[in-house]
C-alpha cells in the first residue's frame, strides 16, 4: 500500500520524498519511541515524516494496512477468529493530554483482540475513564476484519450479564469469562467453556510485543488518532510475522 501511494507534495516545491524511506523513518519512531526531532539524518527530515505520518493517519493508511494483512492471513488459513481474547493495557500519558473525561487518572487504554493464536485482529483506543465492558463494541467494530468472532474470552473484568446477552443476541458472539468473587446472581457461565479461559496468556502475550514498540509505552501523541495509527502500526508489523 505504501509504495503504491502518490506521494505528498512539498509545499516548498522540492521532489517528494520516496514513500518507503518515510515509512523506514516512521519506524524508527515507533521502536526507539524517541521525540520525532531526534530521527536520525539517514532518514528524510523530522518534519516531513511527521507530515507524512499525519497524513497518513488521516487517509486511515494503517488501519488499511492491517485490514489487508488479516483479510489475507485469513484467507490462507492462518487467522482463526472463531476463538478470540480481550484485554486492555493502562498506558501512561504525557502531562495535559487526556482523550475525553477522566475519574482514573490521566492514562490511555488500549484495547484489542486477539485471534486463537494471539495475533491482533481489533486495536482501539479510550481514556481511563469507561469501564472495559462498555468498550467491547467499539473494539469489535475497529476489527482489521468484517468477521465477528464465535466466542470472546476475557477476564473477570467482562463479567457482565448485560453484555451476555447483548453480543448474544445482536452479533451472536459468545461471551467467556469467569465471575467474580461478589457476583450477586447465581453462576451463569457453563464450566466446560471456562477451559478456554487458561489459553488467555496469548492476548497477554501479543501485549508483550506491543510494548517492544517503546512509542506505545507511553503517549507522546497530542492527538488520539496519532496515537492509534501507531498502534495499529505495531499491530501490522506483528501480523507481518506470519509471512
Amino acid at each position: 500500500i505504501i509504495v503504491s501511494l502518490t506521494p505528498l507534495k512539498d509545499p516548498r516545491g522540492r521532489k517528494p520524498r520516496d514513500p518507503r524511506e518515510v515509512m523506514n523513518g516512521i519506524l524508527w519512531i515507533l521502536r526507539a519511541g524517541a521525540p520525532w526531532k531526534d530521527l536520525p539524518q539517514r532518514y528524510p527530515p523530522y518534519q516531513t515524516c511527521h507530515r507524512w505520518f499525519q497524513q497518513w493517519v488521516r487517509d486511515g493508511i494503517f488501519q488499511r494496512i492491517a485490514q489487508e494483512l488479516v483479510d489475507d492471513l485469513y484467507e490462507r488459513g492462518q487467522i482463526d477468529i472463531r476463538e478470540a481474547f480481550i484485554e486492555v493495557a493502562s498506558h501512561r500519558q504525557k502531562k495535559g493530554l487526556a482523550v475525553g473525561k477522566t475519574k482514573r487518572g490521566k492514562g490511555t487504554k488500549i484495547m484489542a483482540i486477539a485471534d486463537a493464536a494471539g495475533f491482533p485482529v481489533s486495536a482501539h483506543i479510550e481514556s481511563a475513564s469507561p469501564h472495559e465492558v462498555k468498550l467491547v463494541e467499539a473494539t469489535i467494530d475497529s476489527g482489521f476484519t468484517q468477521y465477528a468472532p464465535d466466542r470472546i474470552i476475557g477476564d473477570k473484568a467482562y463479567d457482565s450479564d448485560g453484555l451476555d446477552e447483548q453480543l448474544l443476541d445482536e452479533r451472536g458472539i459468545d461471551v467467556i469469562a469467569p465471575h467474580r468473587k461478589k457476583r450477586r446472581k447465581q453462576s451463569t457461565q457453563d464450566g466446560r467453556k471456562l477451559r478456554r479461559y487458561k489459553r488467555r496468556w496469548k492476548v497477554e502475550r501479543l501485549f508483550a510485543w506491543l510494548q517492544n514498540f517503546r512509542r506505545l509505552v507511553v503517549r507522546w501523541e497530542y492527538h488520539a488518532d496519532n496515537f492509534l495509527g501507531f498502534v495499529q502500526l505495531g499491530c501490522a508489523i506483528i501480523l507481518l510475522r506470519l509471512f
